[in-house]
């Protein structure tokens, strides 16, 4: 009997599991399946995020159960999770909810539509539809959406009387009303989540109704305040267990008003910057919370909090960051959890109480600075129970203080990345560590080989140190329970064939950036490694082999998600067969390397490939046509600057989410129509040969983000393409084109445009009154074209930094235009026929540091404002009608080095590539990330020195310094105080009509390399002093009226030849063929702060004649004024008018001065 009921229980489970079986492999409810497809038709409709979710017979696809973000039910078959958020793509607007669409999952209990742009629900279709189908709901996710007030939160929720757990984080909702209608339907309710939205003090109260609540979050509402409704509260919410008021605006009434919460487990009251730690309050609210079990008071203003603590008897879990702490912490005994980072001060008596923690198991000491401390010398190193220690950022730790960590044996984690350590690793301790973090320190050696007997790290970074040796022969050989390694930026050498690694079969990350590859023979020859690595990376590394070949080892990895390669100098054939082999592969960069041959792909589809990145390399032939069908949610497709042919494949603009990130440029592109990318978001064709006309479609997308058609062959007309309101555009250039005709009108429905360039095309008419309404405009470059008209006064946005309007027919004054321009770096107008006076107000421009004018009509003097510009470095006004004398304080400027005047360190192209980030604490990668940063601009400032025009941009840019005031009608002496000008590079003062002597002070120009002083009516001697300009590359004298000997043929002026000093015939001595006779001397030094002028008057002579006759002059007078009463009272009289005649002058003068400096 008893082996008949086993049987019958036997075959009961086989027709269980068999149940099971069948139910995993063939499915979800049809229905169930059917109400998915309509849920990703829905909000979904790009199919990108859901991709998976596909209406297909296949079996092994068709099963809703293995979809992901649906989790069912093992028994049942049933969806009882459904994990969407961030699905609904958010260019496409908001998006307002059928809540409808979930009726078919009866068994649903958790769904998170967080990060969906919701603003609301339809009309009769919120959740109130569920609540008699989907009784078993109990957790639901709103969090990130955009319902703004109550009303529009209500029309989802009413109705959903199971719900447990309700998350609303950022929402900005306002008001109170609908959580106090909420309180009185959600009676089941434990978890609510009001966070980051914008809840006043009245909120409180409308909180009383949730008499189930276990867990609420209200941090993030700034405007909250007061401490009254929370007492109010307070003696509702019995049950609350856990309290979040974190970043807020509470002072220290609020510990008062928290004695109620007798129940609370956790309290959060982080970053309210005017707690400051009431004694009196502190202590009654720890006699009161005796189940308290975690408290963060971080980033307050508390100042020796530590001892009114002691009465948290059941205290796990303390955060004190960002405070002044001080004082013991030995009444804490149940501590298990302390955060003490970026405290102002710490001191010893704190670190040597942690020491009698006797449950202390995590400890956070980040970003402190120990210089105060003597840290060494502290029980700190004697905790028998400390599992996890981070001191990252922290400063002026003792020299052995990896050594003294060695002593806590029960350590498991240990972080002490960018502390500035020094020496070598120990050589002893840490057995048990299984995290070890060491990088961003100056810890140089080789790696010891103790390290060796850590049979327990599973996780090593000594990134960006001076560590040195083969990674052969050390000791992470034997660490084979390591998941992830890093090694980069160091001094390693990594043998090739990856043997010593053969046997570290859980190694998933592998990372050696900036390392140095070595060959090595042995490689993988009669076995496979156990290892198969899912991050794998050498970016930057390079062989001292000049073919090196991508590694052996890698033919034997087919798991692999990231693989980075680039900038390795690598060669040989594209190697397909890693795309081939790694059918889970996600991201491939391979940029910068010597691969030749075409592209080729592989077999089979790779779903997971995000980012494609294989520039700079020698890759031929066409893009392959199949690449959407083998890619088919790429992201991310760079193969600039490479030998591409052929045409762009149309599939590309088929390919909808994510919006796809694409650059072709610098290659030979010849056939394709760039308005089939108008649904992605990244473009860049540049300096292909690419023709024919655009569709007016491409600018009116509201996907496309960055557009570079630069340097092909377009043609046709701008005038048609009028764009939309709603389009996302940031960034268009389509320069070194063929496009003629006028700018559209509506120019100003690129409200997003940061960067503009049109540039070398065939332009003309007026520049558009709409480009005053782009006010995000950082970058304009409209040069050489046939612009014409006055440019629009209310043209002046405050984001602006550089401007490009040189070689145009731009006409009439500068009126109001760039008033405003408060950020401008760049102005460049130069080859117009602009008229008129400088105006006065290009002083209000604190930012200028490249001001160009040149080839206009300006007239009038050069005003003084423009002594204002504190970083002006390079200004060219040459080729202008300009009168008048030279400023002196054009010898203030500074002539600072200005980082701005480039750019930023990328090009006007730029783009952010992926994020790879890796989790030290778990060892899993996280999500790759595609992102794109702000405009950076490589600006390229065409500067005439040298007797040569050149295009200045990057570093020289940011230290060029030049002035050009040339061919001008500038008259008067050159002021001296232009000799403090020592950092300048480049001087042109010539075709004026200067007069007066070379300031000797020009001596001090100390970086001068062109100095052209010709074509004007100097006159006396050049300065001979001048031969100290070591830099002096060109330099020009030529046609005025000097007259002395020409400076010694040494250093710099051995270089000059007579066209330096032709058109002054009274100069003689080389290299002039006009010698000098014997009786005229060399020129003798002059002064600095003196000018004198050679003559033919003796001047010793005409000293004693000048002193004789003043003598005779003032005794004559003196005799007379004696002699004559009536006279001398006449004279005196004369004398008094005088000086009160002087003094009004004075008085007056100085009062217009002083308002003249206000002004």
């Amino acid at each position: 009997m008893t082996m008949k009921k086993m049987w019958v229980w036997m075959v009961l489970t086989l027709f269980t599991l068999v149940g099971e079986w069948h139910g995993r492999c063939y499915g979800c409810l049809e229905e169930e399946r059917m109400g998915l497809l309509e849920i990703k038709s829905s909000i979904d409709p790009n199919g990108y995020d859901l991709r998976d979710w596909v209406d297909t017979s296949n079996e092994n696809i068709s099963n809703c159960c293995e979809w992901w973000r649906v989790e069912c039910d093992n028994t049942t078959r049933r969806v009882i999770e459904l994990t969407l958020p961030g699905v609904w793509y958010y260019r496409l607007g908001d998006l307002v909810l059928n809540a409808s669409l979930f009726l078919p999952f009866k068994e649903l209990r958790s769904l998170d539509l967080g990060n969906n742009a919701i603003v609301g629900c339809h009309e009769n279709q919120g959740f109130e539809v569920l609540s008699s189908k989907l009784t078993k709901l109990n957790v639901l996710d709103l969090s990130e959406n955009r319902f703004n007030d109550d009303s529009s939160m209500l029309s989802c929720l009413t109705g959903l009387s199971s719900l447990k757990s309700l998350y609303l984080w950022g929402n900005m909702l306002t008001g109170s009303t609908g959580v106090k209608v909420l309180s009185s339907r959600l009676k089941k309710l434990e978890n609510l989540d009001l966070g980051w939205n914008r809840y006043n003090d009245s909120i409180f109260s409308s909180l009383t109704g949730f008499t189930s609540l276990k867990s609420l979050n209200l941090s993030y509402n700034f405007e909250l305040t007061g401490s009254t409704g929370v007492k109010v509260s307070s003696s509702r919410l019995k049950k609350l267990e856990n309290l979040d008021l974190s970043r807020n605006r509470f002072n220290d009434s609020i510990f008062s008003s928290l004695t109620g919460f007798t129940s609370l487990k956790s309290l959060d009251l982080s970053y309210n910057f005017e707690l400051t730690g009431s004694t009196v309050g502190v202590e009654v609210l720890s006699s009161q919370l005796r189940k308290l079990e975690r408290l963060d008071l971080s980033y307050n203003s508390f100042n020796n909090i530590l001892p009114h603590l002691c009465g948290f008897s059941s205290l796990k879990t303390l955060n004190l960051s960002g405070n002044m702490v001080s004082g013991s912490t030995t009444c804490l005994r149940k501590l298990e959890v302390l955060s003490l980072n970026e405290l102002t001060i710490i001191g010893s008596t704190l670190l040597q109480s942690l020491g009698a923690l006797p449950s202390l198991k995590i400890l956070s000491l980040q970003d402190n600075n120990f210089s105060s401390t003597s840290i060494s010398q502290v029980t700190f190193f004697n905790m028998t129970t400390l599992e996890e220690l981070y001191i990252d950022r922290s400063s002026a730790l003792p020299i052995k203080f990896l050594h003294n960590i060695g002593q806590l044996n029960a350590l498991k984690i240990l972080s002490a990345r960018d502390c500035d350590l020094t020496g070598t690793l120990p050589t002893q301790g840490l057995k048990n560590v299984e995290q070890l973090d060491l990088s961003g320190n100056k810890l140089e050696g080789s790696l010891p080989d103790c390290l060796g007997n850590l049979s327990s790290l599973q996780v090593l970074d000594v990134s960006r140190n001076w560590f040195t040796g083969n990674i052969a022969t050390g000791p992470l050989s034997n660490l084979t329970s390591l998941e992830f390694l890093s090694l980069s930026n160091n001094l390693f050498k990594l043998p090739l064939s990856f043997k010593s690694f053969s046997n570290h079969s859980k190694l998933k990350f592998f990372i050696c950036d900036n390392c140095t590859l070595v060959e090595d023979r042995a490689g993988f020859r009669n076995f496979i490694p156990k290892l198969q690595l899912m991050v794998f990376s050498l970016l930057d590394s390079t062989s001292k082999a000049i073919n090196s070949n991508v590694p052996n080892f890698l033919y034997s990895q087919y798991d692999l998600r990231t693989l980075d390669l680039s900038n390795c100098n690598f060669s040989g054939v594209f190697p397909s067969w890693l795309l081939e082999n790694n059918t889970r592969l996600e991201a491939l960069y391979l940029r910068q390397n010597s691969f030749v041959g075409p592209l080729k792909l592989p077999n089979h589809p790779t779903p997971n490939m995000i980012f494609l990145d294989i520039s700079n390399n020698n890759i031929s032939g066409q893009v392959p046509r199949n690449i959407c069908s083998v890619f088919p949610h790429l992201a991310q497709f760079m193969m600039a600057k490479n030998g591409l042919t052929g045409s762009i494949p149309s599939c590309f603009g088929n390919i909808t989410y994510p919006p796809l990130f694409i650059d072709l440029s610098h290659n030979l592109l010849s056939i394709g129509k760039p308005e089939q990318l108008k649904r992605s978001w990244y473009v860049k064709l540049s300096n292909n040969n690419l023709g024919g006309q655009i569709s007016p479609s491409i600018f009116n997308s509201s996907f496309l983000g960055y557009l570079y058609l630069d340097g092909n062959k377009f043609t046709g007309h701008v005038l048609d393409f009028q764009p939309t309101n709603g389009i996302s555009l940031v960034a268009l250039d389509i320069s070194d084109n063929q496009f003629s005709g006028i700018l559209p009108t509506r120019m100003g429905n690129f409200s997003d445009l940061q960067a503009i360039d049109l540039s070398r095309n065939h332009f003309d008419g007026p520049l558009p009154i709409d480009f005053c309404m782009l006010d995000y405009l950082e970058y304009l470059d409209l040069s050489e074209n046939n612009f014409s008209g006055s440019v629009p006064s209310c043209f002046n946005p405050s984001s602006l930094k550089y401007v490009h309007l040189s070689k145009n027919q731009l006409s009439g004054p500068l009126t109001g235009a760039f008033y405003y321009s408060s950020s401008l770096v760049t102005l460049d107008i130069a080859d117009n026929n602009l008229m008129g006076p400088i105006s006065n107000w290009i002083g209000n421009l604190p930012a200028l540091s490249v001001l160009l004018l040149r080839a206009n009509q300006f007239a009038g003097d050069l005003p003084t404002q423009l002594c204002l510009l504190e970083h002006l470095a390079i200004l060219d006004v040459s080729r202008n009608q300009l009168s008048g004398p030279l400023p002196f304080c054009l010898g203030n400027f500074s002539l600072k080095e200005n980082l701005d005047k480039a750019g930023g360190p990328g090009h006007k192209t730029f783009y952010g590539g992926p994020l790879r980030k890796t989790s030290y604490a778990t060892g899993i990668a996280d999500d790759l990330e595609f992102f794109i940063e702000e405009i950076n601009i490589e600006e390229t400032v065409e500067f005439t020195t040298k007797r040569r025009s050149e295009g200045y941009k990057g570093t020289v840019l940011n230290f060029m310094t030049g002035f050009d005031l040339s061919s001008n009608r500038f008259s008067g002496e050159i002021p001296l105080e232009m000799g403090k000008l020592s950092k300048l590079h480049a001087l042109n003062l010539s075709h004026n009509n200067l007069t007066g002597s070379i300031p000797a002070t020009f001596s001090n120009l100390k970086q001068i390399e062109s100095l052209d002083l010709s074509h004007n009516n100097f006159d006396g001697v050049i300065p001979p002093q001048l031969v100290v300009l070591n830099n002096l590359e060109v330099f020009s004298v030529a046609h005025n009226n000097l007259s002395g000997k020409a400076p010694e043929m040494k250093a710099q002026f051995g270089t000059f030849d007579e066209s330096s000093y032709e058109g002054n015939p009274l100069l003689c001595g080389p290299p002039l063929q006009n010698k000098c006779s014997e009786e005229q001397s060399p020129s003798q030094p002059m002064p600095n702060d003196e000018r004198e002028d050679d003559g033919f008057i003796d001047m010793d002579v005409f000293y004693v004649s000048l002193g004789v006759s003043y003598v005779i002059v003032v005794l004559t007078i003196a005799a007379v004024l004696y002699i004559n009463p009536l006279w001398r009272g006449r004279w005196f009289h004369f004398i008094e008018e005088c000086i009160d005649t002087c003094y009004c002058l004075m008085v007056v003068n100085f009062r217009k001065f002083s308002n003249f400096r206000r002004s």
